[in-house]
């Protein structure tokens, strides 16, 4: 087995997938508009952390039996698609005059360490389409033959790869010019970041499996 192949392979296909556009880059959107930049690495390192379920119950074989029940599906896509409509419900209802609507990376409340960590862990675990990803990458890329410790190994890389691309995103998301045009367009950025996490959560809980 050409292991350095199969992890280049892993590695590439992982960073597709953690660049495209989805329920974890809107959270970290929105944290660094609304808290700030510790909020926001925090909750990335959630996201990272996230990853170590879905690799978890992967290697454990209850991957495929969440994609082949239906019900299991819909349980964890309905937790998910509620879990983002009532943080874009929040972010909808924001106003000029919300706590935090003026925040930056160095005063003003925000939320602690654990609620970030608790908001990135959720949106990560909570997304059924991450399931299917690594079922598909364990099923498909990773071949049978490939030792379980050095898949353990694939997984420990994803998590702490994806934990420092989302930190990366927010160090450049709360550079000063960057929020200087997020208190510029204040409130109006949270409600859109609230309707984007509002359309994922709709567009979640009406997927499928396909």
């Amino acid at each position: 087995m050409d292991f350095p192949a199969e992890f280049l392979t892993v590695a590439l296909v992982h960073l597709l997938a953690v660049a495209s556009p989805g329920p974890d880059f809107a959270m970290v959107l929105r944290q660094s508009r609304v808290a700030g930049r510790k909020t926001a690495i925090w909750t990335s390192v959630g996201i990272g952390l996230g990853i170590l379920v879905h690799v978890a119950y992967t290697l454990l074989g209850l991957g495929l039996v969440i994609s082949q029940s239906v019900q299991v599906f819909n349980l964890i896509k309905l937790g998910g698609a509620g879990y983002l409509l009532y943080i874009g419900w929040k972010s909808l209802r924001a106003g000029p005059g919300g706590e935090l609507a003026n925040a930056n990376e160095n005063q003003g409340p925000g939320p602690g360490v654990s609620q970030a960590l608790r908001s990135g862990f959720l949106t990560n675990a909570l997304n059924p389409k991450a399931t299917l990803f690594f079922l598909s990458l364990f099923s498909v890329i990773i071949k049978p033959d490939t030792p379980q410790i050095v898949q353990v190994l694939y997984g420990l890389y994803m998590s702490l790869a994806t934990a420092i691309w989302f930190c990366g995103l927010s160090l450049v998301l709360t550079q000063a010019p960057v929020r200087r045009v997020f208190v510029r367009f204040g409130y109006w950025a949270e409600r859109l970041m609230g309707a984007v996490l509002v359309a994922l959560g709709v567009r979640l809980a009406l997927a499928n499996r396909g």
